[in-house]
């Protein structure tokens, strides 16, 4: 039994927040009231003075490396690191050795996840056999084994035709086609984004049009098979505005960024840091400018972290032999708080929809809310803590955070999943 005092509560379907206490039953909220008092010798009570209390976080892009890889992360590491940014259902990509692109690796990631995880963990299929692009997966065996969506994600479906016959199954079985969108044909070698920036370092780029022209080859297809795709770790203004004029014409289509997409750009490279090293990569201040003026206008529907574990000592090498990807389970209601509703005057409900609404209407699971009767799976954010992100307070196996050295500012303080208690004053307790 829990009791939580003094609560502000975010819902995130409207801008209006609720000052109470919640009571947690079990695994269900039993009662949200003002000024709740309970005798209970096993009750714990939280006093959320001057905090945050919204529904807890959906993550619908994610890499666990298991199995295959688990020296850079397994479903356990993953979850936890997960748990401590405060996501509860979090979706994993196939890209795992042996990928996940039959029934028998469906099933081993949700039972393992059963095991190992505090968390709802929800695989997401390869669309083509191994990933290689040349034929599609079992993707109706795969669908009834408990996929949410079907991706070959870390690698772009390069044939127009095995995407269109894609989108036609994934529209029989209800679920998204999630498109890695970029050209290999245009960028192959590069290893940042193409600009001043690469010409200076030296380095091969990587041009903007690698992913906007598949964008638009998906979105034409999605429109004629009337199938939904949900484009994935937008980093362009020409993606946003083809994105944009897609939902005008009532196109199928939904989209997310990541965090390091609306905070960061290209300069990040310099000094070869290769923990800025992510595919797509980081681009120019007039591309942050537009992804976040689209997240304003509802153009972007979501937020994914695109958490990609990678060993240290894959990092720590030349930039070009170095892997794309940074983690960002940890940071990244942070790095929204920050750069969207501190610098720029979003409203507190915005992430709500970004991080727990919305991801979970694409992959067709009911909301979360903090309501009465519903599962207790909350967070509870101080909005005012001010912290750096530090390798030694990382949860995660991997430590190749982007933003490993920059103040942000809220913090995640205590997570609860299904009335237990996952996190609790910045410490993880499962």
């Amino acid at each position: 039994m829990i009791l939580i005092k003094n609560a502000n509560i975010i819902n995130g379907f409207d801008k209006n927040i609720q000052r109470a206490d919640i009571l947690i039953v079990n695994d269900k909220i039993e009662k949200i009231g003002i000024d709740i008092k309970i005798q209970n010798p096993d009750l714990q009570t939280i006093d959320a003075s001057g905090k945050y209390v919204m529904p807890s976080f959906t993550d619908i892009h994610c890499h666990l490396r298991d199995p295959g890889f688990e020296y850079k992360e397994d479903i356990r590491s993953g979850s936890l690191s997960a748990a401590a940014g405060g996501f509860t259902t979090i979706c994993c990509m196939p890209n795992t050795n042996p990928p996940i692109d039959n029934r028998a690796m469906v099933a081993y990631v949700r039972h393992r996840a059963k095991e190992v995880s505090p968390i709802e963990v929800l695989p997401i299929g390869a669309i083509t056999r191994g990933l290689n692009g040349e034929e599609l997966s079992e993707i109706g065996f795969m669908k009834e084994e408990g996929i949410v969506a079907i991706s070959d994600d870390g690698k772009c479906v390069m044939n127009a035709n095995l995407m269109r016959n894609a989108l036609l199954y994934a529209k029989d079985f209800s679920i998204p086609v999630i498109s890695h969108c970029e050209d290999t044909n245009l960028s192959e070698g590069g290893q940042m984004n193409l600009g001043l920036v690469s010409t200076m370092l030296g380095l091969r780029g990587i041009p903007r049009e690698a992913e906007s022209i598949v964008v638009a080859r998906d979105i034409l297809l999605a429109k004629e098979t009337k199938a939904h795709l949900h484009i994935t770790h937008v980093s362009t203004k020409e993606s946003v505005e083809l994105i944009r004029k897609a939902k005008e014409w009532g196109v199928n289509v939904t989209c997310d960024t990541c965090p390091h997409y609306i905070s960061l750009t290209e300069e990040e490279v310099i000094g070869f840091n290769t923990n800025a090293k992510v595919n797509p990569p980081l681009r120019t201040e007039e591309d942050v400018e537009a992804l976040i003026e689209a997240i304003k206008e509802g153009v972007i529907d979501c937020i994914t972290t695109d958490h990609a574990p990678h060993h240290k000592d894959e990092k720590n090498v030349e930039f070009n032999l170095a892997p794309s990807g940074t983690i960002g389970f940890e940071t990244a209601f942070a790095v929204l708080y920050t750069y969207l509703v501190k610098n720029r005057g979003f409203e507190i409900s915005k992430l709500v929809e970004l991080l727990s609404i919305n991801p979970r209407r694409i992959i067709n699971l009911k909301p979360n809310t903090i309501k009465e009767n519903q599962k207790a799976n909350l967070v509870i954010v101080d909005p005012n803590r001010e912290w750096e992100v530090k390798e030694e307070d990382i949860v995660s196996k991997s430590k190749n955070s982007v933003f490993l050295g920059k103040k942000l500012t809220s913090y995640v303080e205590t997570v609860i999943y299904e009335g237990k208690i996952l996190k609790k004053d910045g410490e993880i307790k499962c």
